[in-house]
């Protein structure tokens, strides 16, 4: 196992976690800044008030980018996979 494998495992790990949870993050936000705006425009402050909002955005963005996220997965596996051939002993 060499370094430069090692840095680009680490590398790829990264960016693809990036690349899968990065969407939902983003409708999560969003709908964050949503709630968070109508609150103060309504001054009505209530902590619980957010909860329902994120996760139904959370639900529409899994269903949305699901099979965004499953391409990116898959091809990191294979990715992985076909990595192992290498650290086999020749």
């Amino acid at each position: 196992m060499t370094p430069e494998f090692v840095i680009g495992l680490a590398k790829e790990s990264i960016l693809a976690a990036a690349s899968i949870a990065g969407p939902l993050l983003l409708f999560g936000m969003v709908m964050g800044i949503f709630v968070s705006l109508l609150q103060t425009v309504t001054q009505m402050q209530e902590q619980t008030l957010t909860f329902v909002p994120k996760l139904a955005s959370a639900a529409i963005g899994i269903l949305m980018m699901a099979p965004y996220m499953i391409q990116k997965l898959v091809g990191f596996v294979t990715w992985m996979i076909l990595g192992m051939a290498d650290l086999a002993p020749h």
